[in-house]
């Protein structure tokens, strides 16, 4: 679910769109992934946007969806160290 690179560390989710707020959710344990919640609707992009939005402010960091642009599992790079990001999930 989480894993270092050069670049920062990449974190598995999976995205709920339409929710009544922008939250993570916890682990989804069947897909080892971090669900997280968004307002936003998946059309034109707009959930992707608020997702990178809410994350880039949850983290402090920047943050970039590196595959999984259509699909609602996606891999994102958060450029921070693996620690860092486990300190502010609370892992």
């Amino acid at each position: 679910m989480l894993k270092e690179t050069g670049k920062g560390t990449v974190i598995q989710i999976i995205v709920k769109p339409n929710a009544k707020e922008n939250k993570i959710e916890g682990i989804d344990p069947w897909r080892n992934r971090l669900k997280v919640s968004v307002k936003a609707p998946p059309v034109g992009g707009k959930a992707n946007k608020e997702l990178v939005k809410f994350l880039s402010r949850f983290f402090g960091a920047e943050v970039e969806i590196i595959r999984g642009e259509t699909s609602r599992e996606k891999d994102i790079l958060v450029k921070l160290k693996i620690e860092e990001v486990k300190r502010a999930l609370k892992f």
